[in-house]
């Protein structure tokens, strides 16, 4: 299969205009989309969250011609590539070995079922709360959005984020105001919950705040203003939606494919 082929196919669960109308909305940077060509047919495909070293060794090992990753695996603007630097020499061992790179980032955090709609699907999951309440939408886009506020079963703090672990598989959980009285969430998938979200959160009538990598100063301005925070590892905040997506496109393909998962980061 070309890998064009494999991209328009990516595309339609998490077009690349997403990614370009929220850039474009609020401000934001992104590079999704094709990272590597190396021009190679393709006929079997690893998913990781990021191109790590084990991805790409386990790519090689199995075989694969491409490697799709969530996070971009070229970020920002880089003016070498060299065996030297990190990225480089994974960049050269992809191309050395005929594999291609996709990386669907933005896009895939917004779209319609994508990673931050599946990490809200999780927590309600987790609450045992039906799907299908009222959501709200922080950044709202044509076909999607980033950073949604919606209602789940009265129950703690603690206790949501114990079921959130099973859920998503995580041990590293940190919980702030363990024993808040939770019964509406606003979720941020990635290290998206900043000033904004935390006014988000309180305009429409959270009582909690779940994401990643969160600032001291924004965790003291949660608490003392009436919120409890969650705060998972950036990786297992997004892992459960990219692995779901990993799910969708290998039936739409029709390829070999196999999810790599790095259990450090959970």
């Amino acid at each position: 299969m070309k890998l064009i082929e494999i991209y328009e196919l990516a595309k339609k669960e998490a077009p690349k205009s997403l990614s370009d109308e929220y850039c474009e909305k609020y401000g934001a940077y992104d590079n999704s989309g094709i990272i590597v060509d190396t021009g190679e047919e393709i006929d079997k495909i690893l998913f990781s969250l990021d191109l790590t070293n084990e991805a790409v060794e386990r790519a090689v090992k199995i075989g694969a011609k491409l490697i799709v990753t969530h996070h971009p695996a070229i970020y920002g603007k880089i003016s070498e590539v060299s065996v030297s630097d990190a990225l480089g020499k994974k960049l050269i061992k992809c191309i050395q070995n005929g594999i291609s790179v996709i990386s669907m980032h933005l896009n895939l955090d917004c779209a319609k079922n994508g990673i931050d709609e599946s990490l809200m699907l999780a927590v309600k999951k987790s609450s045992g709360e039906e799907i299908g309440e009222e959501t709200l939408v922080m950044h709202t886009l044509e076909k999607g959005g980033y950073g949604r506020v919606y209602s789940v079963l009265d129950t703690t703090a603690g206790e949501l984020a114990n079921g959130l672990n099973k859920e998503l598989r995580t041990d590293k959980t940190i919980v702030y105001g363990r024993e808040k009285r939770v019964r509406r969430v606003a979720s941020f998938c990635g290290s998206g919950c900043d000033e904004e979200g935390i006014a988000f959160a309180l305009k429409t009538g959270a009582d909690a705040v779940i994401s990643a990598d969160f600032k001291h100063h924004i965790i003291l301005s949660a608490l003392e203003r009436g919120l409890a925070v969650i705060s998972l590892t950036h990786y297992a905040s997004e892992n459960y939606g990219f692995k779901k997506y990993y799910e969708k496109i290998s039936r739409l393909t029709g390829l070999p494919c196999e999810y790599a998962t790095d259990s450090r980061m959970l």
